[in-house]
């Protein structure tokens, strides 16, 4: 799971294009000299798709193993290149946080851009590049079904598994002077009804 490029745009269905607020990009899983074309690519898909994302709407554009995730939030718009693998759902909370870091950075500044800005770079932007290449970073419920999951492996050992040296459950019920007759056939008829039905 990689994200490329994320990026912020004024979309002005009045203007002529959308325009660049802020960008970053990592392109360094690309040759050297691929770089500066891909960095271009990011930025004309990126006005494509924000400029056809039509206001408070979200979308998802493929393209080959990529997915470009566009958020259009009342003309304030961002952009995230992502490969096929990054969850949708942990795309969109990237997207949604990255707005809402905008605007209280920057406030209302965004309405009155006419033109790229000169200097796109915004720390926050970078930082995040970074941070959310883990989907569970962005999706807090993703983090906890990761968590989770990581729990039901540990729980999935069998008591077989935890007892120690070798020693069998059944020769263990056979010794305890702490079951009576009637627990110790229980145990045995009730595994042998379950044996029978064990799928495989």
């Amino acid at each position: 799971m990689k994200i490329t490029a994320l990026l912020v745009l004024k979309c002005d269905p009045e203007a002529t294009g959308p325009v660049i607020l802020a960008n970053a990009s990592d392109v360094s899983h690309f040759g050297y000299f691929q770089r500066s074309s891909v960095k271009e690519f990011v930025v004309f898909v990126g006005r494509t798709v924000a400029s056809r994302t039509p206001p408070s709407q979200r979308q998802s554009v493929q393209h080959e193993e990529y997915k470009v995730h566009a958020y259009n939030r009342k003309g304030l718009c961002a952009v995230g290149f992502m490969d096929d693998h990054y969850p949708v759902r942990s795309a969109f909370s990237l997207l949604n946080q990255v707005l809402d870091e905008y605007e209280k950075s920057f406030g209302e500044a965004w309405r009155s851009a006419k033109e790229d800005s000169k200097d796109p770079s915004w720390p926050y932007l970078d930082e995040a590049l970074k941070k959310f290449q883990d989907p569970a970073e962005a999706d807090k419920l993703l983090k906890i079904q990761r968590e989770l999951d990581e729990t039901k492996i540990i729980l999935h050992k069998t008591i077989d598994s935890v007892l120690a040296r070798g020693e069998k459950l059944d020769s263990l019920v056979e010794k305890s002077s702490d079951l009576s007759m009637a627990s110790q056939m229980f145990y045995k008829q009730a595994k042998k009804t379950n044996s029978c039905c064990t799928i495989l």
